[in-house]
């Protein structure tokens, strides 16, 4: 087993382990699921791109719907 390792800002640092908490995790185990989960993707989980066309929601029932749509995408990919 090897350690890897980075650095942050203080606020940042700070977020993740306030974050992690709350999920009931820590930020060793939060960095070994991102590492595994972007391995079996061969990648990142998510999209990266350089620029985002974002086009506002008509109403909090479309933005409801569009996060349901994002959200099993993911689950989706992630199998």
């Amino acid at each position: 087993m090897i350690q890897i390792a980075t650095r942050v800002d203080d606020e940042v640092a700070q977020e993740f382990k306030e974050i992690t908490r709350q999920l009931g995790t820590t930020p060793a185990d939060a960095m070994r699921m991102f590492i595994k989960t972007f391995n079996a993707h061969r990648g990142f989980p998510y999209e990266v791109r350089l620029q985002y066309d974002a086009k506002p929601l008509a109403h909090e029932q479309e933005a409801l719907q569009t996060i349901d749509a994002l959200s099993d995408e993911m689950i989706d990919h992630a199998w």
